[in-house]
């Protein structure tokens, strides 16, 4: 037994451990000052849970908030990207999502996704949120159930960044969905086209200040919607994460007023494009450029 514990404390200088370990069965006081350390900085990390600021539960970890606005329009509106003669505006599914990152790749997710649909001039909006991270497939199947074989997709700047994210994390979540297979209506589009001479960007926030004379009050940026989602997991506040939830519903409205705007001064209209013209309006999908011309802003709604 003698050669094996000298083999020991060899190996234990070897790894820079000097001290003894304690007799089997007996805590040696500094360890036991060592674990009630640690005991007490977990206590610290680990904060209280928080009341989420709005919704109901509908799964584990995951809130739903269900809100309905009056929101006169007319039945049909006239996309000729997508067809020929005007389409039942019940079908456009205007959606937005805030996420984890803004620059996206791995790892990024969306712990919020707001979605607006019209029908008999009320507008009606769902938001899903986390309210922790094992509940996004949970979401995520959620979601998929709202898409319809006739749904139209309704985004700003999603074809470069919301549905691709989405694409990836239902894949990784093995969630079955019919994302892809959806027709996609891209509102930046068309926008830049219509203002890229007199905006100096074509972020949504400008569009809705300059264009739609929308002003919002109090708003949270999108650039700051990660931190205050995390802020809320770690127990410190959920006041910033109603600030997104307010800032997501205001985004998808703006989407189904942005459409109307557009089709009434004809920037929807399909136009012919050149080889050269259609190489430079196409999106780039690694980057999330909302510009008006020739200068370049990061994606912040």
């Amino acid at each position: 037994m003698s050669e094996i514990a000298e083999r020991l404390r060899r190996l234990r200088l070897d790894a820079g451990i000097r001290s003894e370990p304690a007799a089997s069965g007996v805590a040696a006081p500094d360890r036991l000052d060592h674990l009630r350390g640690l005991l007490r900085r977990r206590d610290r990390t680990f904060a209280r849970a928080l009341t989420p600021p709005k919704g109901v539960e509908i799964a584990a970890g995951v809130y739903l908030v269900e809100e309905v606005f009056a929101f006169d329009a007319e039945p049909t509106i006239l996309v000729p990207r997508i067809a020929d003669v005007p389409i039942d505006r019940r079908r456009l599914f205007c959606f937005d999502t805030e996420t984890t990152g803004l620059a996206g790749g791995v790892g990024t997710r969306a712990f919020m996704i707001g979605v607006a649909a019209w029908n008999a001039n009320v507008l009606t909006i769902r938001q899903l949120y986390l309210t922790t991270i094992a509940g996004e497939t949970a979401m995520l199947h959620t979601f998929a159930t709202w898409l319809r074989e006739d749904t139209i997709l309704v985004s700003y700047n999603g074809k470069s960044y919301d549905a691709p994210l989405l694409k990836g994390r239902l894949r990784l979540n093995r969630v079955a969905h019919r994302l892809a297979d959806l027709p996609h209506i891209d509102w930046l589009h068309p926008t830049r086209r219509a203002y890229r001479e007199t905006l100096p960007n074509c972020r949504l926030a400008t569009i809705e200040r300059e264009v739609l004379s929308i002003v919002r009050d109090d708003d949270l940026p999108g650039a700051q919607a990660p931190a205050a989602w995390l802020a809320f997991l770690r127990g410190q506040s959920s006041v910033n994460l109603a600030r997104v939830l307010d800032h997501n519903r205001q985004d998808v409205i703006t989407l189904m007023r942005l459409g109307d705007h557009l089709a009434k001064i004809g920037a929807l209209v399909a136009r012919p494009r050149t080889a050269a013209r259609r190489k430079r309006s196409e999106p780039d999908p690694a980057q999330s450029s909302l510009s008006c011309g020739t200068e370049t802003v990061p994606r912040t709604s």
